[in-house]
C-alpha cells in the first residue's frame, strides 16, 4: 500500500527527552507504508493559554501548531496519563489549538490516540478523558483498534528504541487502520 503525499502529525503528550511516548511516535514513524510521513511536534515552547496573550495574537509556536495542525491529514497524540488524566502540557496544547472556537484546528480532524506507560494500565483512563475532549471539539477520533503500552520499561531500550516485536506488529497495524480511518472520514489525500 502506498500513500504518497500523506501526513501524519505526532504529538507527544510528554516534555521528557526520554518520555516513552515520544519513543513510541518514532517507532510508529518506522513502520509506516510508504509515502506516508510522521512529522511529530514536541509541546516544549508551547506557553500556558491565557485569553489575554490570545487576543493579542497568539504567540509564534502555538501558529506553529495550528499550522501544521491544518497541514496533516490525521493526528496522532502519544500520551501518558498523569493522576487518571490528560498530562496538563498536553490539555493546554489542545486549549489553544482549539481558539478561537470558530476557527478549532481539530474540528473535523481525523484523530489517534495512543499511550505509552510503565504501569499496568497502559494510559488507559488518559486516553479515555481525551476522547471526551475531542468528542467537545467535533474531532473525528477514531474508536478503534486502541493501541495501549503497558510496562513501556521492558518494551523500549535505554536510548528509546522499541524492542519488542509483537508491540511493534500492533503498532503497524494501528497506523494502517489509522490510515484507513481517514480515509474514511473523508479527510485523506485521493478521499
Amino acid at each position: 500500500m502506498s500513500e504518497a503525499g500523506f501526513s501524519i502529525l505526532g504529538i507527544p503528550g510528554s516534555l521528557r527527552a526520554g518520555s516513552y511516548n515520544r519513543a513510541l511516535l518514532r517507532a510508529a514513524g518506522e513502520v509506516l507504508p510508504p509515502g506516508v510521513i510522521l512529522d511529530v511536534f514536541a509541546l516544549d515552547d508551547i506557553p500556558m493559554y491565557n485569553a489575554d496573550v490570545q487576543a493579542e495574537g497568539d504567540p509564534e509556536p502555538v501558529s506553529e501548531l495550528k499550522r501544521r495542525l491544518a497541514e496533516a491529514d490525521v493526528v496522532l497524540i502519544a500520551t501518558p496519563e498523569y493522576n487518571y488524566s490528560i498530562p496538563g502540557v498536553l490539555k493546554n496544547a489542545i486549549d489553544w489549538a482549539s481558539r478561537p472556537p470558530k476557527i478549532c484546528a481539530f474540528r473535523k480532524k481525523p484523530v489517534g490516540i495512543i499511550g505509552a506507560s510503565s504501569g499496568e494500565s497502559g494510559t488507559m483512563r488518559g486516553q479515555l478523558a481525551i476522547r471526551q475532549v475531542f468528542v467537545f471539539l467535533d474531532a473525528y477520533v477514531m474508536a478503534q483498534p486502541e493501541l495501549r503500552v503497558t510496562n513501556a520499561g521492558r518494551r523500549f531500550d535505554e536510548k528509546g528504541v522499541l524492542i519488542d516485536e509483537e508491540l511493534r506488529g500492533r503498532l503497524q497495524g494501528y497506523m494502517v487502520a489509522l490510515i484507513d480511518w481517514a480515509h474514511l472520514v473523508g479527510r485523506a489525500p485521493g478521499a
